[in-house]
């Protein structure tokens, strides 16, 4: 990781080509330093993030003023930084009969100020939690004791993760744990506080802002969805068909341990929705049996999306796995205990993530925790369904390659659509489709679950989902459209989005066909639609183009007067 002198030399020169984003840091300490860390981090990740900051602890003064420059700026994300020794220093200055509602009496100042924020912007807020800090006045007792500043602290740290919970557009940047990570004596330096009213060392903040940008990027799009996992000495110790399926090392003793646990942390990122695919050189049967037959595996076939095992180049098999996953390479981290495999990837897909890996297995995971891989601002019951759906679409590409005519083959699968506008049950999907789709994104608009209830409530907009399904299996809602009433005669399509899964099934056919019927029946006669590029989306440049719409004036006008209905093999379910 870079050093705070190498990231603000990035703040250097013209950055105008990199995707440009307002952001506003509110702090109650000295805070030049952090924020330039943060702007120096971003370039290197891609973003220019143009930071407002407030003058030193003026936090409250900018939020409750409507007419504040806080507001003027309209960021579209907003930094909230409390530190903790502030926090002391109120705790400090109440009297001990007070000290027991002292968390009550922050969190509600706290709660105020998001609720506020809230209420006046269109925004999404990163709150840091408190680093602990123990001022020795209980010893462990203070864990006992309500009033004492450390258990206060830590009723805090917990109520902050209970409102994120409950409100979306709220994400945690989580100082506490980093500080457990690295240790107090990192994270801050007590001249420097003394003299400068910085909480965070210099040291530190190269790591405080990687903990920024990953809530950032994941905010607008930028995530890892997929671990692709070679097998020998890195799933098991041992060579599979040189040692054979009772010699590899798995289990609870020793270095099997390690194995062991790290197919664990797979486990679980697969439950959360992450793609487990295997690249392995291997014959695939003789690297399939331990998943079939080994007691201690921990991860089955029935875990993996996609696998693969045979004696070709990774870097090509890799390319094969993407074009069954369709997602990007940047979206994908690649595990891998040699090193010349690691370098042979990395030099062929440099948009992949490629870990350096420790020799010694036992240190793995805790390796693979310091990176935060897997940073997520959504979750949902669907996610878990993923690795079924990715299973499936091998099934369809397998079928596909029987038939000679592609007509024939989408007509073979039998395909339906479920059309509803969004839900109470469908939103956290939808809201989960705009944050993270970039590819068929006309417009790459993010909007938050509370966003999407407002628009599904409000009567300038209608909404529509569409799901897929068909003989193998149900895809799921992989499609979202929200339409904006423009005048009496015109509709414009503010979003739509699909999901890569589904694409040359004839879906925008059909998709265009529903929507240009609902408008016809509701007096409408044109649709308006907009491309807004990103490094992402380019896959749908000709989006509307190709479906008849006409440019005008840098937007796409259809006139539905004369339309004729595309051809789809989808039906309506």
């Amino acid at each position: 990781m870079k050093t705070f002198i190498e990231l603000t030399k990035n703040l250097k020169g013209d950055h105008g080509n990199l995707p440009n984003y307002s952001v506003a840091f509110l702090g109650d300490s000295a805070s030049q330093f952090i924020v330039q860390a943060i702007r120096g981090l971003g370039i290197d990740e891609g973003l220019n993030l143009n930071i407002w900051q407030a003058d030193f602890n003026q936090i409250e003064q900018q939020v409750f003023d409507p007419n504040s420059e806080f507001y003027n700026f309209q960021p579209q994300i907003v930094i909230l930084c409390k530190s903790t020794h502030n926090l002391l220093n109120q705790y400090n200055k109440i009297s001990p009969e007070n000290q027991i509602d002292f968390g009550n009496d922050q969190l509600t100042k706290m709660v105020s100020l998001l609720n506020t924020i809230n209420s006046n912007l269109n925004t999404k807020i990163i709150c840091f939690n408190y680093a602990e800090i123990d001022d020795a006045v209980f010893g462990s007792f203070s864990n006992t004791v309500e009033s004492s500043f450390l258990f206060q602290l830590r009723k805090i740290n917990f109520e902050l993760m209970v409102f994120a919970s409950k409100n979306q557009g709220a994400f945690i940047c989580d100082i506490s744990s980093l500080q457990n990570q690295i240790g107090k004596q990192k994270l801050f330096n007590p001249v420097l506080y003394v003299n400068s009213e910085m909480v965070f060392s210099i040291e530190s903040l190269p790591l405080i802002s990687s903990k920024v940008l990953d809530i950032i990027k994941c905010i607008h799009g930028k995530f890892k969805k997929c671990i692709i996992l070679d097998l020998d000495n890195t799933m098991w110790g041992g060579i599979i068909g040189d040692d054979g399926i009772e010699n590899i090392q798995l289990g609870s003793l020793g270095i099997g341990k390690a194995f062991t646990e790290f197919q664990y942390w797979i486990k679980k990122l697969k439950n959360r929705g992450i793609i487990v695919a295997v690249c392995s050189k291997n014959t695939e049967s003789v690297a399939k049996e331990p998943f079939e037959k080994h007691p201690e595996m921990v991860l089955r076939l029935n875990d993996i999306s996609v696998f693969v095992a045979n004696w070709e180049n990774k870097a090509d098999n890799i390319r094969y796995i993407q074009g069954i996953l369709n997602i990007g390479f940047d979206s994908m981290v690649f595990i891998d205990d040699n090193p010349f495999e690691r370098n042979l990837v990395r030099e062929n897909i440099p948009e992949i993530c490629v870990p350096e890996l420790p020799e010694d297995p036992s240190e793995y995971l805790e390796f693979l925790y310091s990176l935060n891989l897997f940073e997520t601002t959504s979750f949902s019951n669907l996610d878990i369904e993923r690795t079924k759906q990715y299973q499936v679409e091998a099934e369809r590409i397998n079928l596909q390659k029987k038939f000679a005519n592609e007509d024939e083959f989408l007509n073979s699968l039998d395909m339906y659509s479920i059309v509803e506008p969004f839900n109470k049950f469908n939103t956290p999907r939808v809201a989960q489709l705009t944050q993270r789709s970039n590819q068929f994104n006309l417009r790459t608009i993010r909007y938050t679950d509370l966003e999407i209830s407002r628009l599904s409530n409000s009567d300038d907009y209608f909404t529509f989902t569409f799901t897929l399904g068909d003989k193998f299996g149900d895809h799921g809602l992989i499609g979202i459209i929200i339409l904006k009433k423009e005048d009496q005669t015109s509709l414009f399509i503010d979003t739509w989005i699909m999901s890569c899964r589904v694409l040359k099934r004839t879906m925008e056919n059909f998709v265009l066909n529903t929507l240009v019927k609902f408008a016809l029946e509701n007096n409408y006669k044109l649709l308006k639609g907009e491309f807004i590029s990103t490094p992402k989306n380019d896959i749908v440049r000709n989006h509307y183009q190709d479906l008849g719409f006409i440019e005008e004036n840098e937007f796409w006008i259809l006139n539905l007067e004369n339309y004729q209905s595309k051809k789809t093999f989808i039906r309506t379910n």
